[in-house]
């Protein structure tokens, strides 16, 4: 093991620049996601991960994303990702079929009722986003925000491993 160290101490290490922000960015979104998760509960009945499931399978649009796709978009297991499916299915928001072309994947798509459920969820969480993310920043950094975290979501989605 090397004994080169970066930093001299704890303190040091606590509180260098990269790390900080890193700490802060990590802060600001479990902050805002609780929020945001409990307005949307609280207006809709629906959970951040039903809505989240919600949107992975609208976004997919005609022909619906495989239980798999939805465990990779979500940083899910398998597992996870077919529990989260399953209380999808429970609630009439989403359907599961074999995929014809491998009986062994489940595709997995909006009912009318998910659709609706999107569709009015999504406007409520837009105008929360609004009130509670957008609003906090200059208007003038918007364009530039919005560029970052589609940067950083990409690289992150690059550098992810298959989710198990």
């Amino acid at each position: 093991m090397s004994n080169d160290h970066e930093f001299a101490s704890a303190e040091d290490a606590a509180n260098d620049p990269r790390i900080l922000m890193f700490g802060r960015l990590l802060g600001a979104a479990n902050g805002l996601e609780y929020l945001l998760g409990k307005a949307l509960e609280e207006a809709t009945g629906l959970t951040h991960s039903l809505f989240e499931l919600l949107l992975i399978v609208g976004r997919a649009g005609e022909g619906g994303i495989s239980t798999n796709g939805i465990a990779q978009a979500k940083v899910l297991t398998s597992g996870g990702a077919t529990r989260l499916v399953h209380r999808g299915v429970q609630l009439g928001l989403v359907s599961r079929r074999a995929s014809t072309d491998d009986r062994r994947v489940q595709i997995v798509e909006l009912t009318p009722k998910g659709e609706r459920a999107a569709v009015e969820a999504s406007a409520i969480h837009a105008r929360n986003i609004e009130q509670l993310v957008l609003a906090a920043l200059p208007a003038s950094d918007l364009d530039s925000f919005a560029e970052s975290v589609k940067t950083l979501s990409k690289h992150a989605a690059r550098v992810l491993p298959v989710m198990p």
